[in-house]
């Protein structure tokens, strides 16, 4: 079989679909790209068993045929041609030749049929968004995700619809995040996605309000259709925390704040902070003043800020790290943060609305 197309259009195909490509698989076609010709459509597959991302693109040939190009070495190659239309052939030994003008490469290729098949999802089951309204819903939620799999379902975003409300859940045990929307859809559903596949559909997602995506979810897996790309991830199995009966109902000391002068006083701690010298932070609202401070093996730490703080004062501690990527997360200029006493999550909000929740949980201070 034989094709021609731009290089840029095939470059930039193969950088998506590769992410979904182990570097390292027992099964050696996976650690391949599939390509799929049928005369001007050459479709592009990526799979690892748990993560699947294909994508079409335009090409000019009159021939139908599949094979496996090696991941890595077609996806540099191609980035490496200079030039603006590549000519591809695989004779029958699928001896491949990539040409771009005078720059030629012989590269061998795989059968396809050693590939193994990308499952099927019925897709009555589904729902669109608009594209940059479930990028900002990912974005705002994923620091939140379990990194180590103590409890493999932590390590997934729950999607809880029902009603017309879109809740995004992640939850790692010390910390919460929940954005929520409204949407069109009448349907109920509930299930969780690893956030490896919601952080490379965030990357295919557009920031255009009239771009939509859509979701097919059957039960056991979840396609997502971005544009001319799909990716289709398993679902985790097993049940999520109740979150909702995580969140306080209610608060004693309300701060609202400016977030970039919390921000830069945590992140003045974490100069002080690392694998060898952790410590807690310890924040101490009172009198409309927010103190930071923070001691380590490397030195210690005393800053105040002004806000405006309601309710009785509150003296409790945190993980610097965690409560700097809820505070990036919530993007704004000011928020609320809840608090009831000095043992209990800070709650942070937005100043009006509810789009999100943010649950950071204390850790205990040491008596000086």
């Amino acid at each position: 079989m034989k094709f021609s197309c731009r290089q840029a259009e095939l470059n930039e195909a193969l950088a998506n679909v590769s992410r979904a490509v182990p570097q390292k698989s027992p099964i050696s076609a996976l650690e391949g790209i599939k390509i799929f010709l049928n005369k001007n459509v050459l479709e592009l597959t990526g799979y690892d068993l748990e993560l699947g991302i294909q994508t079409r693109i335009e090409v000019v040939s009159e021939d139908v045929g599949e094979c496996i190009l090696n991941s890595k070495l077609f996806c540099d190659i191609v980035r490496k041609m200079p030039y603006e239309k590549l000519e591809i052939e695989i004779d029958e030994k699928l001896t491949t030749l990539i040409k771009g003008e005078k720059a030629e490469y012989k590269i061998l290729a795989l059968p396809a049929d050693e590939y193994p098949s990308i499952p099927d999802v019925d897709t009555g089951d589904s729902f669109s968004v608009s594209q940059p309204m479930l990028k900002n819903m990912i974005n705002q939620t994923i620091f939140a995700v379990a990194v180590v799999d103590n409890k493999p379902i932590l390590m997934g975003e729950l999607f809880d619809i029902m009603d017309h409300n879109f809740n995004l859940v992640a939850i790692d045990g010390f910390r919460l995040a929940v954005r929520s929307e409204s949407i069109e859809s009448d349907d109920h559903y509930n299930f969780v996605v690893k956030a490896k596949a919601l952080s490379e559909v965030s990357k295919l997602l557009k920031d255009e309000e009239k771009e939509n995506v859509t979701m097919h979810v059957s039960k056991k897996h979840i396609i997502f259709e971005i544009g001319k790309y799909m990716v289709l991830s398993r679902l985790l199995e097993g049940d999520f925390h109740n979150y909702k009966g995580s969140i306080p109902p209610s608060h004693d000391t309300e701060i609202i704040i400016n977030t970039r002068d919390l921000i830069n006083s945590l992140e003045r701690c974490m100069l002080l902070i690392n694998e060898k010298a952790k410590a807690p932070v310890k924040c101490l609202f009172k009198d409309g003043i927010v103190k930071i401070s923070c001691s380590t093996s490397l030195g210690k730490l005393n800053d105040e800020f002004t806000a405006d703080i309601s309710g009785p004062s509150v003296e409790i501690g945190f993980n610097c790290r965690y409560l700097l990527d809820a505070l990036k997360a919530s993007e704004s200029d000011k928020v609320k943060l809840q608090l009831k006493g000095g043992l209990s999550p800070m709650k942070i909000v937005p100043m009006t609305g509810n789009a999100y929740i943010f649950l950071v949980l204390p850790m205990r201070l040491k008596s000086e």
